[in-house]
């Protein structure tokens, strides 16, 4: 799954695939924007760690699952 996150006053954005469904993404977000330490922790595919302070979420962009085509397109 990619994930994409904007960052306040940064003109680039984190980008990233995991393995994370979108489901468990959406409720890191939502965690970490509500609690009061405020820090959204994901890990991406290789297993490396990336905490982002909730303060400074522009957004988080999550693209759709992968699925692998079997076979031949004719």
């Amino acid at each position: 799954m990619e994930i994409r996150i904007g960052i306040v006053n940064s003109g680039r954005e984190l980008s990233f695939e995991s393995a994370q469904t979108a489901g468990e993404i959406e409720k890191a977000v939502e965690a970490a924007l509500s609690t009061g330490t405020g820090v959204l922790r994901l890990t991406d595919e290789a297993g490396k760690v990336y905490l982002v302070p909730a303060a400074t979420l522009a957004y988080v962009e999550v693209g759709s699952e992968k699925t692998r085509r079997v076979g031949f397109v004719a």
